[in-house]
């Protein structure tokens, strides 16, 4: 598809919840602030003054009432320009049947599952899954792969291998350490390399929390591996997103967005399009008009 030059930046990664409609098992009393119902128009006002006009919802449970409520949501917010649902993956046939009903939403844009909180770190590796991936490669529909645990990003590369027409997108980065010494990173390093090697994987760059960083360490090792993002994918592979509003368990909304621009100063306007735009746009398929609009 080809896309016209879009003038607002696409945030490819938010979430909203309401546990008053169903469970989220990964939610409760630890997570106090956020704890509770969180809706698009809390962080409508942060989105504008960023100079951020579409959002691409992206699921928080694994159960059909959290993507009901992104789509009705999508209806009464404009700003929303796609959503990332849920499909049962280890259920291929209920999976293909919901599926297809996902499909004749305008603004459906792909599936994920939260792999990051099962007790098996393979799982998603297991044959009823991995027929459930070959649905959406057949269908070309993309998959955000969530990392959790050392061995992740090794798992998403075997994902990328088994499936290669799949458009696999990794979000927050592969959570590259932030905090750690060089032995992790270069562990992360050498994985993502690996994943990148296959051209139908993408990163968002999201979830990148530094903490209390008053020597500046986090923020010069998170550009570094913003800047080794980029070398390996380029930045027709890259896309931002903000992770509101687990971002708010560590700093304000837009944090993210500041250390993408402090780490890439050299990238011309082209690169900042990609990132900022035009692959969110792409892989997702946004309609150029839905992501038009100004916040």
């Amino acid at each position: 598809m080809t896309l016209d030059p879009i003038a607002t930046i696409i945030d490819a990664h938010l979430h909203v919840w309401d546990p008053s409609r169903g469970v989220y098992p990964w939610l409760g009393e630890h997570l106090a602030p956020v704890n509770r119902a969180m809706a698009l128009r809390e962080v409508m006002p942060e989105l504008t003054d960023r100079g951020v006009g579409a959002v691409v919802l992206v699921q928080s449970a694994d159960d059909g009432f959290d993507t009901d409520l992104m789509f009705e949501t999508a209806r009464s917010h404009p700003e929303v320009a796609g959503v990332v649902g849920w499909v049962p993956l280890d259920l291929p046939a209920v999976a293909a049947d919901r599926l297809a009903r996902l499909r004749d939403e305008p603004l459906f844009a792909g599936v994920r599952n939260l792999i990051h909180e099962r007790a098996d770190p393979h799982w998603i590796l297991r044959p009823d899954v991995d027929a459930g991936l070959g649905l959406l490669e057949q269908a070309e529909v993309p998959f955000d792969f969530v990392a959790g645990g050392p061995q992740a990003l090794a798992t998403a590369a075997e994902v990328a291998r088994r499936h290669p027409g799949l458009h696999l997108i990794l979000d927050h980065l592969g959570a590259p350490p932030l905090r750690a010494d060089s032995g992790p990173a270069q562990q992360w390093l050498h994985d993502l390399e690996v994943l990148a090697g296959h051209p139908r994987v993408y990163a968002k760059l999201s979830g990148l929390y530094l903490g209390l960083d008053p020597a500046g360490d986090g923020l010069r090792r998170a550009g570094a591996h913003i800047r080794a993002a980029l070398r390996l994918f380029g930045s027709d592979r890259l896309m931002y997103g903000g992770d509101w509003p687990i971002c708010l368990l560590h700093e304000p909304y837009g944090r993210t967005l500041d250390i993408v621009r402090h780490s890439l100063p050299d990238l011309g306007a082209a690169g900042w399009h990609d990132i900022l735009t035009a692959t969110a746009a792409r892989v997702y398929g946004i309609d150029p008009r839905r992501a038009s609009a100004q916040p």
